[in-house]
């Protein structure tokens, strides 16, 4: 890979291979719990349990984590990236992740779910009524790398299904650098590792714009659209199967998980001054808007089709 102007590997699912005890389980409220963004009705429920390293992810820790699906041969589906609830019908992701992908009816989306291989009496499936890619992306340098996936039908929230909050026209102080962020995702567990049944997560720390658009790093790959995130250290990261999953901050004065990035791209996985790349969901905050009202509307919502796959040096999801 070259240095200087890095190949970007779309990316994301975590570089957490760690050997630990299997998911602690937390007992669910009442199916039907009313949803206020950013809260973790299950997690919230038992003090100290918020993360503080890369782990597998306590049942129904992260209940807008989505796990979107396509159909293989046999009528199998396989989980392709990550997603992020933010209201009944609506599930953001990645723009690269449709690259190639666009019929709706090969999609799926899992919510409510903890291990792909062992669907729960939590876990709920929805087709796609329609995907948004953002009309500017552009699948070389992944600059407005976002979609929107209208979902067929809204969904029950409950313990295990909420929706994440958007981030605000006004940023509650110290939020978009903070130390409460965490990614989760389904994807790999190492750079030419596998992927995880089980949905893991990490701490990661906001790393400042000057130092992972850097010489030393991504030099100049990096935009003001974007956020970097994950250890200047390396080990901590996303990876392959964790594009479009959420980088959600916590912020203690409104006691909620703010959605703060969309995962991205990246230089392998967990290499040192190679953070994640994310989209920065700030800079989208009318589009998101704009697409939202018009999915809660029913409107049809299109989609860009003629992509092309010669993406040189990248590996997909």
């Amino acid at each position: 890979m070259r240095r200087g102007r890095p190949v970007a590997t779309p990316m994301l699912p975590l570089l957490l291979a760690l050997v630990l005890p299997g998911p602690t389980v937390l007992s669910a409220p009442a199916e039907g719990t009313g949803a206020e963004c950013g809260k973790q009705p299950l997690s919230d429920a038992v003090p100290g349990s918020r993360i503080v390293g890369g782990q597998d992810a306590v049942v129904g820790s992260w209940p807008w984590a989505v796990s979107l699906q396509l159909r293989r041969p046999g009528s199998n589906f396989a989980h392709v990236c990550g997603g992020v609830l933010v209201n009944e019908n609506s599930v953001l992701t990645a723009g690269h992740c449709v690259t190639g992908r666009e019929n709706l009816y090969s999609w799926r989306a899992v919510l409510g779910t903890h291990n792909l291989q062992k669907l729960s009496r939590h876990t709920v499936k929805r087709k796609i009524r329609s995907i948004t890619v953002h009309p500017e992306f552009k699948r070389e340098t992944f600059e407005n790398d976002i979609a929107l996936f209208a979902l067929g039908y809204a969904v029950r929230y409950s313990g295990h299904i909420q929706p994440i909050c958007l981030p605000p026209a006004e940023l509650p102080p110290g939020l978009e650098n903070g130390t409460e962020c965490f990614i989760s995702g389904w994807g790999r567990t190492s750079e030419q590792g596998d992927t995880s049944a089980v949905l893991r997560e990490a701490q990661v720390e906001i790393i400042p714009y000057s130092t992972c658009n850097g010489s030393e790093s991504y030099g100049g790959l990096v935009n003001r659209n974007m956020i970097c995130a994950g250890s200047r250290f390396g080990e901590v990261d996303a990876c392959q199967g964790d594009s479009g999953g959420p980088l959600a901050c916590y912020h203690a004065g409104t006691d909620k998980y703010y959605l703060i990035g969309i995962s991205s791209f990246g230089l392998g996985c967990g290499r040192p001054a190679y953070p994640g790349i994310y989209v920065r969901l700030t800079q989208y905050r009318a589009w998101i808007t704009s697409k939202l009202l018009s999915s809660t509307a029913g409107n049809p919502v299109s989609i860009p089709l003629t992509v092309c796959l010669t993406l040189v040096g990248m590996v997909l999801v």
